[in-house]
Parts: C-alpha cells; sequence; structure tokens
C-alpha cells in the first residue's frame, strides 16, 4: 500500500460560484481510502477550479507532469460534466487523452488519472443522492447549498463502501465509480 498521497481534483466552475469542490472534499473525507490516512484537513486533497470544460482540457496535461513529478504517490481526478454534445464518458475521456498525446504524455501516465463525469452536470447525482432518481437527459436542478451537496457526497461514500444499497445508479455515476475502483485496487496492490 502507498504510504502517503495528494489527490489533485480539477473540476469545472469557479470558487464561490460551483459546488463541486464541497462535494468532491466531502466525499473524499467521508470515503476515508487507507493511504492517506491520518487526515490531517484539507491539504490531503487539493481542488483546482477550471471554469470551463476546454479550459479543464487544456490545463489536465500541465497537472498530470506536475502530479508525476511529485511522485507515483500523486493522484490527479478529472472532474467534468457531459454535457449535450458528449453520450458517455468513454468519449470525453478521449478528449482529454487527445490533449494529453499532443503534450507528450505517456498512455500509462495517463492511464493513472481518475476521470469522474456526471451527466448532465454533478447537480444530477445529487438529485439522485437525494432522492432516488434523477433524469440525467435533464440538467438536475442547481444546487448553491452546500449542505445539500455534502449530503449527498456522504450518501454516494455509503453506497462506495457498500453500507447503502441503491438500485438504479445513473450510468455517469456508475462509470465514475468504476474509475474509483481501478484506483483502490492499484493503491492497495
Amino acid at each position: 500500500m502507498a504510504s502517503r498521497t495528494q489527490i489533485v481534483c480539477l473540476h469545472e466552475g469557479r470558487l464561490g460560484h460551483s459546488i463541486d469542490p464541497v462535494f468532491i472534499l466531502k466525499l473524499l473525507k467521508e470515503l476515508g481510502p487507507a493511504w492517506i490516512r491520518p487526515w490531517k484537513g484539507s491539504n490531503i486533497v487539493r481542488p483546482v477550479d477550471c471554469g470551463s470544460r476546454s479550459e479543464l482540457i487544456a490545463k489536465m496535461p500541465d497537472e498530470l507532469q506536475t502530479c508525476i513529478a511529485m511522485g507515483a504517490d500523486t493522484t490527479l481526478m478529472v472532474w467534468a460534466d457531459l454535457d449535450d454534445d458528449m453520450d458517455n464518458g468513454d468519449q470525453l475521456r478521449r478528449k482529454f487523452y487527445e490533449k494529453a498525446k499532443q503534450n507528450g504524455i505517456a498512455d500509462d501516465d495517463f492511464d493513472r488519472v481518475v476521470f469522474v463525469f456526471a451527466k448532465d452536470r454533478l447537480e444530477n447525482w445529487i438529485e439522485f443522492l437525494l432522492t432516488g432518481s434523477t433524469d440525467e437527459a435533464q440538467e438536475g436542478p442547481r444546487v448553491k447549498d452546500g449542505k445539500r451537496a455534502a449530503a449527498a457526497a456522504k450518501t454516494l461514500a455509503q453506497i462506495c463502501k457498500g453500507q447503502l444499497k441503491r438500485d438504479q445508479i445513473p450510468p455517469s455515476l456508475n462509470w465514475s465509480c468504476q474509475n474509483w475502483r481501478r484506483l483502490v485496487e492499484r493503491m492497495n496492490a
């Protein structure tokens, strides 16, 4: 098992205008991955706001190279929305891959990135986690209350840990959870 790590989380939105950092920090704290214990504040997880998705795609290669330079125990997570122009996570992942290749990122290094893509936006997951249903074909209602975002993140952590069962998990959430599970397997190897 890795002895220490930092998780760098690139996400859409701007500080003070997005619930993403609240959701991300609460989720990771609730998951409490063994390889970042003991949890000594939020410096273990560094959220980086990127505004738009195109800015996020452009910034990812530099952030990945920084993570690689910091050591194998630094993980890059990329949180983005699957808007109407993207059908699934694999399609958006290819956009990130193209940009990474243009910047000389090796396939093995790129494969270490944990992608978390919500369809149509993170609010759809929050709606599902708080109510039990959502329609990913429609934008979920905007969430501006950090407490609601944190409560949803806590519920997701319980699902991930197997403490809570939910049927019919939205496809984008299932896709993203599989990426997290691959990281867990890698870090526990």
